[in-house]
């Protein structure tokens, strides 16, 4: 049977390193991709590898204790869900600032979907994008 590395590391290591993503990200204003997070984590000298990265971010977002956007050309893109649970994001497209936004109609709506179908334990995604005032005023530019 073969074993992965992560799977091979003494026991606290792997949780550690979990935690310390889980820490920056957290710290985070913004949506991040894996590779975004895994970049900000090496510039303040935290060794982790992007597979560990990867895999927390998943658990993460299966627990419910992350939010996830798809960016333009559909890469996932995290930030710690907050306390008060699942939120939905306006998200600029050139600088990736994000906006939380009221979405009560949309859960009612998907709460009225579901009893109207028969259909149970909905989820969904709204995702909305679009330019912010910075972005507007200032020169096209890649963030």
């Amino acid at each position: 049977m073969s074993h992965s590395m992560e799977e091979r590391l003494p026991p606290g290591r792997t949780t550690r390193r979990r935690a310390a993503v889980e820490r920056v990200l957290a710290s985070c204003d913004s949506f991040m991709s894996a590779q975004q997070l895994h970049a900000e984590m090496a510039a303040r000298g935290i060794r982790v590898g992007l597979t560990t990265v990867y895999r927390t971010l998943r658990g993460l977002e299966a627990a419910g204790r992350a939010d996830v956007v798809r960016d333009e050309v559909g890469e996932r893109l995290y930030r710690q869900r907050l306390p008060d649970g699942h939120r939905h994001y306006l998200l600029c497209r050139r600088c990736g600032l994000s906006r939380p936004v009221e979405s009560d109609i949309v859960e009612t709506w998907a709460e009225r979907v579901g009893a109207d179908t028969g259909f149970a334990e909905l989820e969904h995604t709204v995702q909305l994008t679009g330019l912010c005032g910075r972005c507007q005023a200032g020169p096209a530019h890649g963030g």
